[in-house]
């Protein structure tokens, strides 16, 4: 029989600011009170913070640039393993997928890298596109991608590392021994991780996405269409590949159940009073295997919540 679950998905754009700010993100995450909670832009590296969330497991993708990017998933349930890659090393290095595998649907937290002014890293998101899309349709077919970072855990409970993990890693080269880390306890350097290897497949199951997609796919997504055509974030090139992911067998949850609302964004410019004028767009989503939109039970946008210049979204699905 299925499970009712309720996800939310944020990007804080730096955590470390939204600890300290009043509501902070454990009183925000409390509230919500979701069985999964995903974030993007977490802007940390392994150890700079300590979250205590009592109930949630957590896993981070980490940016090998400091203070960039970043991922993490809250879950209340424990992942059977969880992926932190597409399998591209040049895709993977700034820590924006955390692919958490359940009993019964796969959920995957994405930050899409933004085209940034004037297009400027237009190649590189239309790479990333296409490889997102394919990644998201291999693990619904059950086809893990070679040579992504792996949590899985072993059989002392722990996550399972490369033999090598910490080797050199330490002050003057000394070795850095690795205490033991349960499965979603801890922020475990990526690069002590062992890797998918070629042809690992799993049971096919329906995908869950969620994150900031840094696109607002139709002009009912944003409020100025007109004088944003062309830019990062609504240029023809983005949301022709968004079109393309959906039509690859993704719903867009939110507008499936509310095909006609305006005024319905996630994120606004700190320029302008643009929150206070609701000037924003709708870049943040949840996404699902079409085999669940008659699954779909609700879905919100949290623009009562602060603390970001993007609200929570939030999604509740029969699965």
């Amino acid at each position: 029989m299925p499970q009712t679950y309720t996800f939310a998905s944020w990007n804080v754009n730096g955590l470390r600011a939204v600890l300290k700010k009043d509501p902070s993100f454990i009183q925000i995450a409390q509230e919500l009170d979701v069985d999964i909670l995903a974030l993007q832009e977490t802007k940390l590296q392994e150890g700079q913070v300590d979250i205590d969330l009592p109930g949630y497991h957590q896993t981070w993708s980490y940016a090998e640039r400091k203070g960039y990017s970043g991922t993490a998933v809250f879950t209340k349930e424990k992942p059977l393993q969880v992926l932190h890659g597409l399998g591209f090393p040049h895709l993977d290095n700034e820590g924006r997928i955390v692919a958490c595998e359940f009993p019964e649907f796969w959920f995957v937290c994405v930050y899409t890298p933004n085209a940034q002014n004037e297009l400027a890293r237009i190649d590189h998101r239309m790479e990333w596109d296409d490889a997102f899309r394919d990644f998201c349709k291999g693990l619904e077919a059950g086809v893990l991608p070679a040579g992504v970072p792996v949590e899985r855990e072993g059989a002392d409970g722990n996550v399972v590392l490369q033999p090598e993990a910490g080797r050199g890693e330490g002050k003057g080269g000394a070795d850095v021994v690795p205490e033991p880390a349960p499965m979603g306890e801890g922020h475990l350097p990526t690069q002590w991780l062992p890797l998918t290897q070629p042809g690992e497949t799993v049971a096919p199951k329906p995908v869950v996405t969620c994150g900031d997609f840094n696109v607002a796919h139709n002009e009912i997504d944003l409020k100025n269409p007109d004088p944003n055509r062309g830019n990062a974030g609504f240029s023809d090139e983005e949301r022709e590949k968004f079109t393309k992911l959906l039509d690859a067998g993704f719903t867009d949850t939110f507008r499936s159940l509310h095909p006609d609302l305006t005024g319905a964004y996630s994120w606004w410019s700190y320029r302008f009073k643009s929150r206070e004028r609701n000037t924003g767009w709708r870049i943040d989503y949840f996404l699902c295997s079409e085999r669940l939109n008659g699954r779909l039970r609700g879905a919100k946008i949290h623009q009562e919540i602060f603390g970001s210049d993007h609200c929570p979204v939030e999604l509740t699905v029969d699965i």
